[in-house]
């Protein structure tokens, strides 16, 4: 049975600051698919997620990026999280004064209304969050703070999860979603996120390290290095990374 591409990545090519970042980059996630791109630091990891974002200040020069069949790089920001595409920040920013439940209402309902569909009734919304929340050790006082600030780096991670769960993206990108977690923390979260795995999204793992994907299994494996990929393979590749590290394949550049 044939599957159902859901971002298609052909020769992609991002600077920042006069830099190239990214270099003919191409790699397709089909539906129901898990990818991890691992490298060593100052590859481009995290740049290669922003520019699939559309963070301001990086510059696509060439290549082309489908989401859904839909010309991804033509779209906003606010658009590209629309149509199912999130970010687990390696570094996940404090928003002052915006309350968590207030800002997962507003992204619901604006995912929602893209949808063509009704807003959801408050109460019920506010039961499903604290409901999900439970399960990532998220406090109904946390919910009530504003975003992240005051969360210590495992609470912030988990906060991410908790928005992964309730706006229930199409594709979502982990940068670094293992960074300054304690082994418990990592359990949390990352079954947070295997309990949204389905058959009709995708799950793009962005990590230094195998030990995410003892608990996230990958299907593919990609070493990313240079700007592009430089070896694939299925989990078994990060095992051997883990081993041997990056330098044979970075000379291969």
């Amino acid at each position: 049975m044939s599957k159902t591409p859901l971002l298609e990545i052909e020769d992609l090519c991002a600077r920042v600051a006069d830099k190239e970042i990214v270099k003919d980059f191409s790699l397709t996630i089909n539906e129901g698919e898990v990818h991890a791109i691992m490298g060593p630091n100052g590859a481009g990891k995290s740049t290669l997620s922003y520019v699939l974002c559309g963070k301001p200040g990086y510059e696509v020069t060439s290549g082309s990026v489908r989401f859904k069949g839909k010309d991804l790089l033509s779209m906003s920001v606010e658009e590209r999280a629309r149509e199912g595409l999130f970010l687990i920040m390696q570094y996940p920013v404090e928003i002052q004064g915006v309350p968590v439940t207030t800002f997962l209402k507003h992204a619901v309902n604006a995912v929602r209304k893209h949808q063509n569909l009704p807003e959801l009734d408050t109460m019920e919304f506010i039961k499903t969050v604290r409901e999900e929340g439970k399960k990532l050790g998220i406090t109904p006082d946390m919910l009530k703070r504003p975003i992240n600030v005051g969360f210590s780096g495992g609470e912030k991670k988990r906060l991410e999860t908790l928005q992964l769960a309730i706006l229930k993206p199409s594709l979502a990108i982990l940068d670094e979603a293992d960074s300054g977690l304690d082994i418990d923390a990592l359990k949390v979260v990352a079954e947070g996120i295997n309990a949204e795995r389905n058959e009709h999204n995708a799950l793009l793992v962005i990590t230094h390290y195998q030990r995410l994907l003892n608990y996230i299994e990958p299907d593919y494996v990609h070493i990313y290095a240079d700007g592009h990929i430089v070896k694939s393979g299925d989990k078994n590749l990060a095992i051997e990374l883990e081993k041997n590290g990056y330098a044979a394949f970075v000379k291969e550049q």
